[in-house]
């Protein structure tokens, strides 16, 4: 991990509307980001597309929750040319995870994790990290997942961070910094369980 900055810095930052990031995989540093503009996903309104709902119903893919967070932040990070999931990083959302506060959803094609997400749960937020898909749809599969997830549990705030054209695609918005804060102060004054 990092000097002086462990799991509780970390869920002090994401309490505050601040996530880390690397440089690479094998730096030795990390640094805080606040963008002044947020893409979430409105949890309420979050409705998959028509070909995804038929895709789920006839799929053989299998998901799940919590099952296997190591293998997904880790296929999260070596999956991709450049990432800025660092071995550090890693740590430290792993020990989150140890504590109950980082969840994953895993996809699978037998016995083979094929995609997932991650991310960090405080209050009745959710601030998702990252996404892997090696089989068309995964990803996907494994956000709608998430989404019934925070539905079921009552979340208020579905954070994706940085806005792009994947994330758009499946109905992410993008909102200022300051109806981001106010969004999160709101979902952090009430206490809910993802798991």
């Amino acid at each position: 991990m990092f000097q002086g900055f462990g799991p509780d810095e970390l869920i002090e930052c994401y309490r505050r509307g601040i996530f880390p990031m690397a440089d690479d995989r094998g730096a030795n540093s990390l640094y805080l980001l606040e963008p002044e503009f947020r893409a979430v996903f409105p949890i309420e309104d979050f409705t998959p597309s028509r070909s995804m709902r038929k895709f789920r119903r006839k799929t053989a893919l299998t998901t799940s929750i919590n099952r296997d967070f190591p293998a997904v932040i880790e296929a999260c990070a070596e999956l991709r040319d450049e990432t800025w999931i660092s071995y550090g990083i890693e740590a430290l959302y792993t020990a989150l995870h140890r504590r109950g506060e980082a969840h994953s959803v895993e996809v699978w094609d037998g016995n083979a994790l094929v995609g997932g997400l991650y991310g960090v749960s405080q209050g009745r937020a959710f601030f998702g990290e990252s996404m892997f898909s090696t089989r068309t749809n995964a990803s996907k599969l494994a956000l709608i997942v998430l989404v019934e997830r925070l539905r079921e549990r009552g979340f208020t705030l579905l954070d994706c961070q940085f806005m792009t054209d994947h994330l758009a695609s499946l109905g992410a918005v993008e909102i200022p910094r300051a109806e981001y804060r106010a969004r999160l102060a709101r979902s952090l004054s009430v206490e809910a369980r993802f798991d």
